[in-house]
């Protein structure tokens, strides 16, 4: 409203008066504060007419700063896809863009010519992260609270899986979906073959081989029986700051110094213990899956959701606290098959047998390992009604999934967490055979 009144005096004034004069006062305003800017007109008095003519004043006027900030709830959203199954005759991308480690390589290449060592932080040289210690114990703790809940509640909650590949279902009887890619499955239509499940169904075993010093020499392919093979989630703990009398970890006082991509500077050598001479391996099944169903009783149905709801707590700690862990521990993986180990950098082992391993002579194509490689979440079809009849192969576009874990504890009574219900597609019908022919 106020650019026409000063358009339409300004057009007045030069029609009235030879020589018009228009005064504008523009105050000093700090960008810290907010104002208000108004338009006053004051008269002034030309000389040589005699004419007044409004000139305009631009003027400001302090108002106490008003919190706009509106907290608004995260909504998340209704449907989301399903994760996208990667290739097996494709090398796994970069969880880091491919730019960058060049860069990083480049960077480290020049301080090493110009004979400047690296500059490491912790853990990175050695050292511990005192704020990561109590997250490493608490992953630890809600690792073997996870086994024991998942041990109970299979004993009640009906687990399948099929003996040809790597699909499981969680429902009293397994679904008809033909999605089975295992061998011999043009024989059998691509329908799977179902037998009785258990903890490693449910858990994907990744396992990681277990270092003294994660900074020492390097697992060779001819000495990989010397060490032990123990969850990848347990021992990224051990190295977080989790001490296990059977698994003992170096615990550095001095850094670890480099140069380039050379370690100049190990901080002392130490004759690294055989923890499988002194290990009582009772003592090891608290945080193995290994036989799991066998050493906890099977619970009472007036228990079962409380125990589904400790186990699905004990899950996000287990998942977020990996999480935070990796954003400092170094976890490799292999482009091509789902090797982990825990560390700088990967082993030496000629373990890999995936997509063309006849070319690397068999050795793994380490690069930065993701959440999902190190506590692989294995995505099941979730089932509404375990009771009714099982899926079909027809309607699998009206399904949605979930994890394992999640299925599991939700059949035993455990409340479903808002960021798993996008993938579960509870808000869609399901409809029957014959109308699901009649959509297009």
């Amino acid at each position: 409203m106020g650019l026409p009144l000063l358009s339409s005096a300004l057009w007045d004034a030069s029609h009235n008066c030879a020589s018009p004069s228009l005064e504008l006062i523009w105050p000093h305003l700090s960008a810290s504060k907010s104002y208000s800017l108004c338009l006053k007109f004051k008269y002034q008095q030309f000389h040589k007419s005699g004419a007044t003519l409004p000139g305009v004043v631009v003027c400001a006027s302090r108002r106490p700063k008003s919190n706009g900030t509106v907290w608004r709830r995260k909504e998340l959203p209704q449907n989301v896809d399903f994760p996208p199954v990667l290739p097996k005759n494709k090398k796994k991308p970069f969880s880091i863009p491919f730019k960058e480690i060049k860069q990083a390589a480049r960077e480290d290449r020049k301080l090493a010519h110009m004979g400047i060592e690296k500059p490491l932080e912790p853990p990175k040289n050695g050292l511990l992260v005192p704020d990561l210690v109590p997250v490493a114990y608490e992953v630890f703790d809600a690792w073997k609270l996870l086994i024991k809940g998942l041990a109970q509640l299979l004993h009640v909650i009906p687990v399948h899986g099929c003996s040809e590949c790597s699909e499981v279902h969680v429902a009293k009887t397994g679904h008809h979906i033909r999605d089975c890619s295992g061998a011999y499955n043009r024989r059998r239509h691509s329908s799977h073959s179902w037998v009785k499940g258990s903890v490693n169904d449910i858990l994907v075993p990744i396992e990681s081989y277990h270092l003294f010093d994660p900074f020492g020499r390097r697992i060779k392919h001819d000495t990989r029986f010397e060490y032990d093979r123990i969850p990848a989630v347990v021992e990224l703990c051990i190295q977080a700051g989790v001490d296990i009398p059977e698994y003992p970890s170096r615990r550095r006082t001095n850094p670890v110094r480099m140069l380039g991509r050379r370690v100049i500077d190990r901080g002392g050598n130490l004759e690294e213990p055989k923890p499988w001479r002194f290990a009582d391996p009772s003592s090891l099944n608290d945080f193995d899956t290994y036989r799991a169903s066998e050493r906890f009783p099977r619970p009472s149905l007036s228990d079962l959701p409380k125990i589904a709801q400790e186990t699905m707590g004990a899950y996000e700690t287990v998942k977020k606290g990996v999480r935070k862990l990796m954003r400092k521990y170094s976890v490799k993986a292999c482009g091509y098959c789902t090797e982990v180990h825990v560390g700088p950098w990967g082993h030496n082992a000629k373990l890999c047998g995936a997509f063309k391993h006849q070319w690397r002579d068999g050795k793994h194509g380490w690069q930065d390992a993701t959440v999902d490689e190190v506590f692989p979440p294995n995505y099941v079809w979730h089932v509404r009604d375990p009771s009714g009849p099982p899926l079909d192969s027809s309607l699998r576009r009206y399904y949605g999934k979930a994890p394992a874990v999640v299925e599991v504890c939700m059949q035993a009574g455990a409340q479903i967490p808002d960021e798993y219900k996008p993938m579960m597609r509870l808000d869609i019908i399901i409809p029957d055979s014959e109308e699901a022919r009649m959509i297009v």
